[in-house]
């Protein structure tokens, strides 16, 4: 290993020690500050989660009216079993697994409940890219490669994804998506969830936590195709 590469590869490691040590700072201020009863930080706890409790409450019930209700519940629950909260996840974890076990509760009773084995939704076979998209199998050239590649977004101006027009286009196509996919893409990419929290969160596999990504992105990407590359 070269001097500078090792360099590196230490200089990570350690930013990746320093920020888990962070978080777990975090975690306790927020874990004592609960049990402690301080108004303050419960109400910065909604102001971070609630927008995605809901979301993920919305996976199972019928409405937006019972998904406030679960997500209440919810606090209630979490307000009077902190004190046997043993830490052996992170808080956002255990709030959220606590919510995703009641929304599962009263979705069942609803005759609404999503069975995680099926969460890829029921286009779990539809391509997410159109098949003119790409070469057909007798094209003389690569079989199954991009006829039409989109353009990498990351080529793409900043001003040009951060107009009205581009970003009305992503909302409007991600809350087109089959409620997984939406709920995916949306604690990944605007609420900003690691791939691992989303997992722990919802109770599903990496592989599933992946396609419905994949497929959220693709789907809102080509939606959004000719916003983005617009000159």
């Amino acid at each position: 290993m070269y001097p500078l590469e090792g360099a590196r590869r230490e200089s990570a490691e350690s930013a990746d020690v320093a920020a888990t040590e962070a978080a777990a700072a975090e975690d306790r201020r927020l874990v004592a500050g609960l049990r402690g009863g301080d108004e303050a930080v419960y109400a910065e706890l909604l102001g971070r989660w609630h927008p995605a409790m809901l979301r993920v409450a919305r996976m199972y019930v019928r409405d937006r009216g019972t998904a406030e209700e679960v997500v209440q519940e919810t606090w209630l629950a979490v307000l009077r079993g902190i004190d046997r909260f043993e830490e052996r996840s992170s808080l956002k974890t255990w709030v959220f697994r606590i919510l995703t076990n009641r929304a599962k509760t009263r979705g069942a009773r609803e005759a609404r409940s999503v069975p995680f084995s099926a969460l890829g939704g029921a286009d779990t076979d539809e391509p997410a890219v159109p098949a003119d998209r790409f070469l057909s199998s007798d094209d003389p050239r690569t079989p199954g490669a991009w006829a039409t590649p989109p353009r990498p977004l990351a080529s793409l101006p900043v001003e040009r994804l951060e107009t009205r027009e581009t970003l009305d286009c992503i909302r409007m196509a991600i809350a087109a998506l089959p409620e997984a996919q939406r709920t995916v893409i949306a604690l990944r990419d605007i609420d900003g969830w690691s791939a691992a929290e989303v997992r722990e969160a919802l109770e599903i596999t990496d592989a599933n936590q992946r396609v419905l990504l994949h497929r959220a992105r693709s789907k809102v990407r080509m939606a959004c195709e000719s916003q983005m590359e617009a000159a």
